[in-house]
C-alpha cells in the first residue's frame, strides 16, 4: 500500500492545497496564488455552500445525511474561475453572491460533518483538480481530496483576529450582529470542524502551517509565494 507522498502523480502542473479554519483568509490567498502562477483557482467550499442552499431551498434538515446524499445525487454544481473569484452554478443558476450570506454558511458547515456527503464532495473535487495547475482551498484538500499535492500550506490564526476580519469585512451588512457573536460562531465551527468523524480539520504530516495571526496581508502572501516556490520545480510553475 502506498503512502501519502508515495503517491505517484502524472500531472504536468501542481496542485496547491491551502487548508484552514473559517475566516482564516483561504480565498485571498488562493485567489492571490492562482493569479501569480496562472492557474485555476477552486474553491471547493463554494461547493458546500451551494448544497446548503439547495437544502434550504428545498426545505431539507441539515441533520440527515441519507436524504442529504440523495438531494446531493441530483444536483449539479459548477465553479467556473473568474478573475475576481468563482462563479458558482447551482443546477445552471448562479448562486455566486446568495451562497456567502450567513444562513448558508451556517448550514454549510453543519452539512459537511456528513461522512458519506464528505466523500461525495471529494470525489467531485478531485475531477476538478486532476490535471493539476489548480489552487484549491476548503478544510480537507491536503489530507483526503489531493494527498498528494505538491504544495500545502495550512493557513491558521487566532479566531479572535479570524472574527474581527470577518467582522470588518462584512460591515455594514453584519451591523446587527456583534463582533463577540462572530467569534463565538468561528470558534464553533472550530469546534464542529475540528472533531468531526470524517475528515476533521488538521493540518496535512507534510503540510506548511502558516499563522497570520501577527502577520499583515503583505506578508502573508509573500511568504506563500516563497512556499510555492520551494515545494515545486520551477519549469511547472
Amino acid at each position: 500500500m502506498q503512502g501519502v507522498n508515495e503517491i505517484t502523480s502524472t500531472r504536468q502542473h501542481p496542485v496547491i492545497a491551502i487548508d484552514g479554519p473559517a475566516g482564516a483568509g483561504k480565498s485571498t490567498l488562493a485567489a492571490h496564488l492562482a493569479r501569480r502562477f496562472g492557474y485555476l483557482n477552486l474553491e471547493t467550499g463554494a461547493m458546500y455552500r451551494a448544497l446548503a442552499l439547495k437544502a434550504i431551498e428545498s426545505d431539507y434538515s441539515f441533520d440527515e445525511e441519507a436524504p442529504l446524499l440523495e438531494l446531493a445525487s441530483t444536483t449539479r454544481i459548477v465553479l467556473e474561475p473568474q478573475i475576481e473569484g468563482n462563479r458558482v452554478l447551482l443546477d445552471t443558476r448562479d448562486v455566486s453572491k446568495r451562497i456567502r450570506d450567513a444562513d448558508v454558511t451556517a448550514g454549510a458547515s453543519r452539512v459537511s460533518v456528513h461522512p458519506q456527503l464528505r466523500a461525495w464532495m471529494v470525489g467531485q473535487q478531485r475531477k476538478l483538480g486532476d490535471k493539476g495547475g489548480v489552487v484549491m482551498e476548503g478544510r480537507d484538500i491536503g489530507t483526503a481530496v489531493f494527498p498528494d499535492a505538491e504544495v500545502k500550506i495550512f493557513l491558521d490564526a487566532a479566531p479572535e483576529v479570524r472574527g474581527n476580519r470577518r467582522y470588518k469585512q462584512n460591515a455594514p451588512e453584519t451591523a446587527p450582529i456583534t463582533e463577540e457573536a462572530i467569534i463565538k460562531e468561528m470558534k464553533d465551527r472550530d469546534y464542529r470542524d475540528r472533531n468531526r468523524a470524517e475528515s476533521p480539520l488538521r493540518p496535512a504530516a507534510d503540510a506548511v502551517v502558516l499563522d497570520s495571526t501577527r502577520m499583515t496581508l503583505a506578508e502573508v502572501l509573500a511568504k506563500a509565494e516563497a512556499i510555492v516556490r520551494e515545494h515545486v520545480d520551477a519549469s511547472s510553475l
